[in-house]
């Protein structure tokens, strides 16, 4: 681990500001480590095409400059390989719209949506606020490793499953899926006839060298049926932004996907729409300097835990900055609750489908980290 300072060891009051994050636990001692928003500023570059932007001083209804969209495709190319049609894009003010889009779009109120857990509790509320209903399939370990239970997944899926939401890189389970292993996925939603959701919204959140693979991107026949939701919100903590983007490259998927979003789906913004063009085209090394912090938190988290509190359980961290944390060793009957008494708040596993288990968000400086698994040890030495 670097002994050099890095730009993301600044401490930022976030108190008294618009954060949902730090508003949950307004004039109480409980350090939030809870929503996935980062306690970093976003980067200069970013900053500054927002500045620009502002100064122009009018903010009309907005649609994306051609120069946002080639910034988009420029950046899947080189970072991934992927070579995509610029019609192939539709704007969304946030992933959770598109899911909910994506239910109401690809299924009738009959149709199931399948779903592996743990998972981001939106797989799971999103269909059903549009009347769909949920199948789920638990995924399993190899070792310390969540990998896709493909026995769990057969068994699910129904004749009436229309629908399948799939997570990469995984949150909570922290997984980048391998090519392999996305070949499966496109094999098992073949043989049943699905539509694939692949939620990919923590790709640059990759962590030691690893390297994201598109789903969509494996193969031909994976365009067919495949679309893919991105977005610069979670790497350049720009979420307050409301940017976000599906892939769509089956027009007839497309088209059935748009007409959904008609007359209840809000635009995306100005600023949002900079915010994106400016992280996605001049913030790469920024970009690299936060894989490499948050592959130092993450290991001081894994070397702190197994020495201070091997109770709790954990697993191989991939990438994202949200490390799932078992607690079923602890027997307790509400985790969030016994925690936020120790000073410490974080998200409760029950919405992810899975209540032995807590999340924890460590994109935040050192320092802060430190003090948040100080408490954590504190919540368990009370139990000892």
């Amino acid at each position: 681990m670097s002994s050099e300072p890095s730009i993301f060891d600044t401490v930022y009051d976030r108190t008294e500001t618009d954060s949902q994050k730090w508003q949950k636990y307004e004039g109480k001692d409980i350090l939030p480590m809870w929503v996935a928003d980062m306690d970093f500023h976003a980067p200069e570059v970013v900053l500054d095409a927002l500045h620009e932007r502002i100064d122009h001083g009018i903010f009309g209804y907005a649609r994306p400059e051609p120069s946002c969209t080639e910034a988009t495709v420029e950046m899947l190319e080189r970072e991934y390989g992927w070579k995509i049609d610029p019609s192939w894009l539709v704007w969304l003010p946030g992933l959770v719209v598109g899911i909910n889009v994506a239910s109401r779009a690809f299924c009738e109120e009959q149709h199931s949506v399948l779903t592996t857990t743990p998972i981001y509790p939106p797989f799971i509320f999103g269909p059903k606020f549009q009347k769909r209903p949920v199948v789920k399939a638990q995924m399993a370990l190899d070792g310390d490793r969540y990998v896709m239970d493909w026995d769990a997944l057969e068994a699910a899926v129904t004749p009436d499953t229309k629908l399948f939401l799939f997570c990469n890189p995984h949150n909570p389970c922290a997984r980048v899926f391998e090519r392999e292993e996305l070949l499966k996925v496109i094999d098992f939603c073949e043989r049943h006839d699905l539509i694939c959701c692949s939620d990919e919204i923590h790709c640059e959140l990759v962590l030691d060298g690893r390297k994201h693979i598109p789903l969509a991107s494996v193969s031909e026949k994976a365009k067919e049926r495949v679309f893919t939701f991105i977005a610069p919100s979670k790497t350049y903590n720009l979420a307050g932004l409301g940017c976000s983007i599906a892939i769509i490259p089956d027009e007839k998927l497309r088209a059935q996907f748009v007409t959904a979003t008609r007359g209840i789906m809000a635009e995306v913004n100005n600023l949002g729409y900079t915010a994106c063009e400016a992280a996605y085209r001049y913030a790469q090394d920024w970009r690299d300097e936060l894989q490499r912090y948050l592959a130092g938190n993450r290991d001081f988290i894994h070397d702190f835990v197994k020495r201070e509190i091997p109770e709790i359980g954990l697993y191989q961290h991939e990438a994202t900055y949200l490390s799932w944390m078992d607690i079923s060793k602890l027997e307790l009957k509400d985790p969030v609750g016994h925690f936020e008494n120790h000073g410490i708040g974080l998200s409760d596993g029950v919405p992810f489908d899975s209540k032995q288990h807590v999340r924890l968000n460590f994109g935040c400086p050192r320092s802060t980290l430190e003090e948040g698994l100080r408490r954590l040890k504190a919540g368990v030495d009370a139990l000892r």
